[in-house]
């Protein structure tokens, strides 16, 4: 269930990990809710199949954080007292219920309002929620069952397990080898395991897919390994800041000479897509650390620190306010003068933010009215420190 975290374990955290989550959170809730789906600026969508846009940073980042973040948690624990018993009990129930959210958060609002449309046939069982959850739980398990230098070989298990299956496995109809859109052996099995419970915008495959889990475990693992070094290492604040920026570079320089044989690819999760990721996360968290822990610049930090601090409490809510906008409906007033009814997205784009920005601003402007709407629910929450942790 989830609980209230007090005050003096939350001093207690890293405040650069809380503000790059804060960071990734805002980012999330942005790119999430763009108000018109055709008019979306090119770096606020998805890449189109292979390559990566600003979009696709966001959820391996969380992945990242999360798996850093598991280093403390378990370390805090154990500092408590708790048995490795307890901890992957603990693990368990938490991997649990963030699944279940996720699940819920995809039948939200479950037919109850608008159409009436939802029915168990489809609802979609895999969602970020869930990825999240399977992550962590296969990632904190490994972390408390052998040390995290033998990570390097779970990962490249992990990609190697990917790649011989995506390159050799025959596809009925389509052949070994095909890393084409919908047709692809991780295509392949999701339609054959999911199948209607796959995303309604790509189904019979999904994005969050069975065989993409694979990859994306090893995301959270090189979140663990950096972690890891952190909490571990005696060098001064500046060195460590090195050995984030030189993993970075090595990571991303490999992710490109990779992409030669495996694409960079978000939807499918590469091998070579969690080597891009894992380098930006490097980079990016090294200058949000060197900033804030090692030099101690918190100006301009509190922002971030209110999405970083409840950062699936405020994704979960933003995520049922994207779905209630798109089933209430509102009466408004046709072209020729009729009455009508629209969705509340659809009458918020027309009636408030169309007239004042062009359809690309206006979609942007949508989304940022959403963002500081989360923003502003998250705000009371860290005023009253009402932090919580599922």
């Amino acid at each position: 269930m989830a609980t209230f975290v007090s005050p003096a374990r939350v001093s207690q955290r890293l405040v650069s990990l809380d503000v790059f989550r804060g960071f990734t959170m805002a980012a999330m809730v942005l790119v999430n809710n763009g108000g018109d789906g055709d008019h979306i600026y090119p770096q606020l969508a998805h890449a189109a199949w292979n390559g990566w846009t600003f979009t696709d940073w966001i959820f391996p980042f969380f992945l990242w954080i999360s798996g850093m973040s598991t280093t403390y948690a378990v370390a805090a624990r154990r500092a408590r007292g708790a048995t490795t018993r307890e901890i992957l009990l603990q693990v368990l129930r938490r991997s649990a219920l963030i699944f279940l959210v996720g699940l819920f958060l995809n039948g939200f609002p479950f037919g109850l309002i608008g159409d009436g449309s939802f029915t168990l046939a489809t609802w979609r069982i895999p969602g970020v929620l869930q990825r999240i959850a399977i992550c962590y739980l296969v990632g904190s398990f490994l972390y408390c069952w052998m040390p995290s230098r033998r990570f390097w070989i779970v990962i490249l298990a992990l990609f190697i397990s990917y790649w011989a299956l995506m390159e050799f496995v025959p596809v009925p109809g389509v052949g070994a080898g095909s890393w084409e859109r919908g047709r692809n052996f991780a295509a392949y099995i999701d339609e054959l395991v999911i199948g209607s419970h796959a995303y309604a915008r790509t189904r019979p495959w999904d994005p969050e897919g069975i065989i993409s889990t694979l990859p994306a475990i090893a995301t959270f693992l090189f979140g663990i390994l950096a972690g890891d070094y952190l909490r571990r290492s005696k060098s001064p604040g500046e060195g460590k800041t090195s050995w984030f920026f030189v993993t970075g570079c090595i990571l991303l320089v490999t992710s490109v000479v990779l992409d030669m044989w495996i694409p960079i690819n978000k939807r499918l999760w590469t091998p070579s897509y969690v080597l891009m990721m894992a380098g930006w996360a490097h980079l990016v968290f090294a200058c949000s650390f060197f900033l804030i822990d090692v030099r101690g610049y918190r100006k301009g930090t509190m922002p971030f620190l209110v999405f970083g601090m409840n950062a699936i409490f405020i994704y979960a809510v933003s995520s049922l306010v994207e779905s209630l906008v798109d089933v209430v409906s509102v009466a408004a007033v046709g072209p020729a003068g009729e009455g009508v009814r629209l969705s509340l997205k659809t009458w918020l784009m027309h009636a408030v933010f169309g007239p004042c920005f062009s359809p690309y601003n206006a979609s942007l402007a949508y989304a940022c009215a959403v963002v500081l709407t989360m923003f502003l629910i998250g705000y009371v929450m860290w005023r009253n420190k009402w932090f919580v942790k599922i």
